[in-house]
């Protein structure tokens, strides 16, 4: 089942971004896990690749902020970023936890939960991304089940040209004076906005082209709400037990 067909009327849906990222350290299958249990409806994960072309689930260029390694991603083999501990900085009993292959969380994934794939493909591009992650979602028969979006909107576009039936999107900050035009340069379809950035009238001009509205990343109750009052489609959250409780459903 894809994250459109996961879309309800009556509700937004509930992206846990990192994963349950506000409890469980993030990127993590221990985060992916506490995610599902809580009931989220998709799971937000970033992608780097390591120095021998894997695609690794992790957010920052540098390995020292999450995990007990040092230096870039990019410059690290999978077999040395595997070794790295990526959970006990966040907290003793997460002690253990690895960085994990992209395609260990789609294979997980089967049958279980949605995935939004960004790419950190800013400051440095990855040389063949494309072919890795979609190669990933071929090998695992998901190519029609999850997002692959970015903040990179020239490889948002490159995704789509190489997989048509590709749900891809287009992470951004600030209101933007046509939100649709920048979907429609990256031939996307669902706008990651930040927060509470888009006015009112553009989410209704986004949902009139048939877009879908993500924004990113609403870990209080209160900015929880406005996105519902506003009518969006999902919301990317740290904590997607609060936000489940919110919206309902």
């Amino acid at each position: 089942m894809g994250i459109t067909d996961l879309l309800d009327q009556r509700r937004p849906l509930v992206i846990a971004h990192r994963g349950a990222s506000g409890e469980a350290p993030e990127n993590t299958m221990a985060a992916f896990r506490l995610a599902v249990e809580q009931g989220t409806d998709v799971v937000e994960l970033d992608v780097h690749m390591t120095s021998d072309g894997y695609p690794v689930v992790i957010h920052d260029d540098l390995l020292s902020r999450t995990t007990s390694g040092a230096g870039l991603v990019r410059q690290a083999s999978l077999a040395e970023i595997r070794r790295l501990d990526a959970g006990a900085w966040f907290g003793g009993r997460f002690a253990g936890e690895r960085v994990p292959t992209l395609e260990e969380v789609v294979a997980w994934a089967k049958g279980r939960v949605a995935l939004a794939i960004e790419i950190k493909n800013i400051p440095f591009r990855y040389r063949g991304i494309e072919a890795s992650v979609t190669g990933v979602l071929e090998r695992c028969n998901a190519l029609g089940e999850h997002e692959v979006f970015s903040f990179d909107h020239v490889c948002a576009r490159r995704f789509k040209a190489r997989e048509p039936g590709l749900l891809t999107g287009v992470c951004y900050r600030g209101d933007v004076i046509d939100h649709v035009a920048l979907a429609k340069e990256a031939n996307a379809t669902v706008l990651h906005p930040m927060l509470l950035d888009m006015r009112p009238e553009a989410i209704k001009e986004a949902h009139a082209a048939g877009l879908l509205v993500f924004p990113w990343a609403a870990d209080d109750p209160e900015d929880i709400r406005a996105l519902v009052a506003l009518g969006i489609d999902g919301i990317t959250t740290s904590y997607p037990a609060r936000a489940r409780a919110i919206i309902g459903g």
